[in-house]
């Protein structure tokens, strides 16, 4: 494998992972939980936490990606189907901006074309040096 297309690749599974943790994003918007240290905390599933893509250059001229939970994580909201008699309402929802996940979602579009351009020109390099050599 060539350096071209190392890089490339490396930029292509960045792009992937930042596409996946948009959807998972995306996906968990809506869901809420208990607030953090309320007695339902115990009997109830968390809350889910928004995740986040810390993307980082490699000294070979890659790039790595790694997930990390955004921060912060929750927001107070109130939610009318939770209220009884003796409490208000409140669950914690994840602190998700549906506008970021989309241009999360567009770059990792067009970060996946160009790392396939990349690829479709080195393996065509390739063949033709290949061509001319033998």
């Amino acid at each position: 494998m060539s350096i071209a297309s190392a890089i490339a690749l490396s930029g292509i599974n960045a792009a992937t992972l930042r596409l996946r943790v948009a959807a998972s994003n995306i996906a968990n918007a809506r869901s809420d939980g208990p607030l953090p240290g309320s007695p339902e905390t115990a009997s109830l599933a968390g809350t889910y936490v928004p995740l986040r893509v810390i993307q980082t250059a490699t000294a070979d001229g890659g790039t790595s990606a790694t997930v990390t939970a955004a921060s912060p994580g929750t927001v107070t909201a109130y939610d009318p189907n939770l209220r009884n008699s003796e409490t208000w309402a409140f669950a914690a929802n994840p602190y998700i901006a549906l506008t970021n996940e989309m241009v999360q979602v567009l770059v990792a579009r067009f970060n996946l074309t160009a790392n396939a351009h990349v690829l479709r020109t080195d393996t065509q390099m390739s063949a033709a040096l290949f061509d001319i050599t033998v």
